[in-house]
């Protein structure tokens, strides 16, 4: 039987890199997925000739996984989304003061706020993330930010960014990051969809000798003496490895270890935080209003997003568009999301039914399994279990100030790290002993 040196649990994005890296370095590495296909949440569909994400997806430009998908060979196609949206408010559309002559312009903001938002767009860029990790992202505007307008631009671009709309709990630190990626690099709509990143990242993590095994869901992670002993199967096979790297949410992973509660792993799912959103996603023959393809909401956490103008989602011009609802604290109501995202599409694409290919509403979409916050206790998650020697976590939740994929792919790049530094340690120590051996024989 072939024997691993480290099995990875998940074939999302971040699985998918943790497989990638260590193949790369010359380990002996198994990622296991329960799926039918790999992706997670960047897998992509098919519908009536038109590709669907889960939901709206983009890549930031300046971001880890950008970074760490070209050191791997992937490079993502598309194109960046243009700023010459709306702004929705109080029921009407106005043109989003993305530019000088917009905002002079704008019928949103008094003069003073003008000037506010603009010396808020320049001095943006000359912000320490680091030096607001201590407040809250309303805490920081409502210091910062006298014009309750120019406050409410400020959180639609932090909604837009993160997809969360918890802005008395997310740290202002991580958030004006997210912002300045977005206004100084900007996002990729893909080409193809997300899945074109997956199937990259698997062909990489193949080529350099990974095995992949779908429909193997893990049932347990396996340890004797305290230590990693490799993974046992839904159908009952036992895989030996020295080391466990689970890129699953926080309570899936504390699932599969006996008495996972009294570890880190129990504290990090109870201190988790999803973020979730509702999603419209339409395909639609044309637009009813050919100029109108972006909107953010001010007074209400919607967004509205025609990727098709930017990237190639159809093999016959169709229209993909995702409409999107943040959830709050509250929690959702399905058919009142449904609706409100179906109001805004009317407000944005009058007759829009007389358009429609295809529609798909996804009322509770996860984003995150966790996010960045004030207050939080206790470190950070991963890359270790520090408990389970051999034992390591990854994905969207094990943020160390990162969001959304990019926190994916650079928790799985500390994690694969962490098990290759074990490894490393481990064969030193083996060759010193064996060294030592020698010597007492002489």
């Amino acid at each position: 039987m072939q024997a691993y040196e480290t099995i990875v649990i998940g074939g999302g994005i971040a699985g998918l890199v943790a497989a990638a890296d260590l193949a790369r370095a010359g380990r002996r590495v198994m990622l296991l997925e329960r799926g039918e296909r790999l992706g997670g949440r960047g897998t992509t569909a098919r519908k009536d000739g038109a590709l669907f994400n889960l939901g709206g997806h983009a890549l930031y430009l300046g971001g880890e996984a950008y970074s760490i998908l070209g050191e791997l060979g992937v490079k993502p196609a598309g194109s960046k989304p243009l700023t010459d949206g709306s702004a929705v408010w109080r029921g009407g559309l106005m043109p989003l003061p993305d530019n000088a002559f917009r905002l002079m312009s704008s019928k949103l903001m008094t003069l003073s706020g003008k000037m506010e938002f603009g010396s808020l767009m320049m001095k943006l860029g000359r912000i320490d993330p680091a030096s607001l990790a201590h407040l809250s992202v309303r805490d920081w505007a409502e210091r910062q930010l006298r014009d309750p307008m120019v406050r409410h631009l400020f959180y639609a671009l932090a909604r837009t960014g993160t997809y969360s709309m918890e802005i008395d709990s997310q740290q202002a630190g991580a958030v004006v990051r997210q912002v300045q990626r977005s206004l100084k690099n900007g996002v990729l709509y893909l080409d193809g969809g997300w899945q074109t990143i997956v199937d990259s990242l698997r062909d990489a993590a193949v080529r350099a000798g990974a095995d992949i095994r779908c429909r193997a869901g893990a049932a347990e992670i396996v340890s004797e003496d305290g230590r990693v002993r490799g993974v046992r199967l839904a159908s009952g096979e036992l895989l030996n490895a020295r080391q466990v790297i689970s890129a699953l949410p926080p309570a899936e992973t504390c699932g599969l270890v006996p008495n996972g509660e009294d570890t880190a792993l129990g504290f990090w799912k109870r201190q988790a935080r999803p973020v979730r959103v509702a999603s419209l996603d339409l395909v639609m023959r044309r637009l009813p209003v050919p100029d109108r393809h972006f909107a953010i909401a001010l007074d209400q956490p919607l967004f509205f997003s025609n990727h098709s103008r930017v990237a190639k989602l159809s093999d016959n011009g169709s229209m993909v568009i995702h409409v999107t609802k943040y959830h709050g604290a509250e929690g959702s109501d399905p058919k009142r999301d449904e609706r409100m995202l179906e109001d805004l599409t009317t407000l944005m694409q009058p007759n829009w039914q007389r358009e429609l290919i295809a529609k798909r509403f996804l009322p509770n979409l996860t984003v995150v399994h966790d996010q960045i916050r004030v207050g939080r206790s206790g470190p950070l998650p991963g890359p270790s279990v520090p408990e389970i020697p051999g034992l390591y976590v990854a994905g969207d939740w094990a943020s160390h100030g990162e969001m959304l994929v990019d926190a994916a792919a650079a928790s799985a790049r500390r994690a694969s790290r962490a098990a290759l530094a074990e490894l490393a340690g481990t064969a030193a120590n083996a060759v010193g002993a064996d060294a030592n051996d020698r010597l007492l024989k002489v």
